[in-house]
């Protein structure tokens, strides 16, 4: 073992989402933190959780919260703004001991920033109608208009890589009617896949609107936790990055390295992608 590094500092950081949404954070934190490995772990056999009751969403993210730690996650981080509303204080009761960072719509930093006093937030039905959400609103949003735009439809289409082109323009059309004769000036994206449409929604809504993408905030949010902990790790040891799907793997893979891109391309990192029977999934806590 390399001098300084315990055994603990070297396990992974776990990230977790629905699907591939998630991977706007894991690049984040990749980015701000080289030396950390990292578990990716994507439930794609329930994926889209917008839809779904938030008693469904915080069982189902308990259970791969429960997996993550099985395989060692020092950390984990809930890459998903559904699951987060629906889980994340429930999460930090039941495993007091773990670092557990989550997930929430910018409200704060585009109230701040408005000049024009109106901004918009984009989400799923699961984030727009949790009470975290409008504690967000009610907290830091004090003078400002905050239009909500549901996302229907767009988790899936990021997942199915549509990214761009005719098709994924009219949807956000539609997705944006609320807004289109008002005087919005920060688009929040409020749902991990949203990063991945960046380039259509900023075409749809005009360069004057800035997009807010929460992702950057989380990997630094992720850094100071594991320094306060003192688990941060360094890039003087061996990193390795593994995927997991509880869905199809091939597809799985494939959307991977096509929303990562070169990133994946370093060829001195131990990279490995694996199919996990959603069975494997269970949690027996309260």
């Amino acid at each position: 073992m390399t001098k300084g590094r315990s055994p603990l500092k070297t396990a992974p950081i776990g990230v977790f989402d629905s699907g591939v949404g998630g991977l706007s954070v894991w690049r984040e934190i990749v980015h701000l933190l080289p030396g950390e490995s990292m578990l990716y772990l994507a439930d794609q056999a329930h994926v889209p959780y917008g839809a779904r009751s938030p008693r469904e969403v915080a069982a189902l993210t308990h259970a791969a919260v429960a997996w993550l730690l099985d395989q060692g996650a020092k950390l984990i981080v809930i890459a998903c703004n559904t699951a987060s509303a629906a889980a994340l204080t429930s999460l930090r009761q039941q495993w007091p001991d773990v670092p557990i960072v989550g997930m929430e719509p910018a409200i704060k930093p585009a109230s701040q920033a408005t000049k024009t006093g109106q901004v918009a937030v984009l989400a799923t039905p699961g984030t727009l109608r949790a009470s975290r959400f409008s504690n967000l609103v009610e907290r830091f949003a004090n003078g400002v208009q905050v239009y909500t735009l549901m996302g229907t439809g767009l988790v899936e289409m990021v997942e199915r890589h549509e990214l761009s082109g005719p098709t994924v323009e009219r949807k956000l059309q539609k997705v944006m009617i609320p807004i289109q004769d008002v005087a919005v000036d920060y688009l929040v994206l409020g749902c991990t896949h949203f990063p991945f449409l960046r380039e259509s929604i900023q075409k749809v809504v005009g360069e004057n609107v800035v997009l807010v993408d929460p992702a950057p905030a989380v990997a630094r949010q992720t850094r100071r936790v594991l320094q306060n902990r003192q688990l941060q790790s360094h890039a003087n040891g061996p990193v390795s990055w593994r995927f997991v799907t509880t869905g199809d793997l091939p597809a799985f893979r494939t959307s991977t390295k096509r929303l990562l891109g070169d990133i994946l391309a370093s060829p001195e990192k131990p990279i490995s992608f694996q199919a996990l029977d959603k069975k494997k999934l269970h949690f027996s806590g309260a």
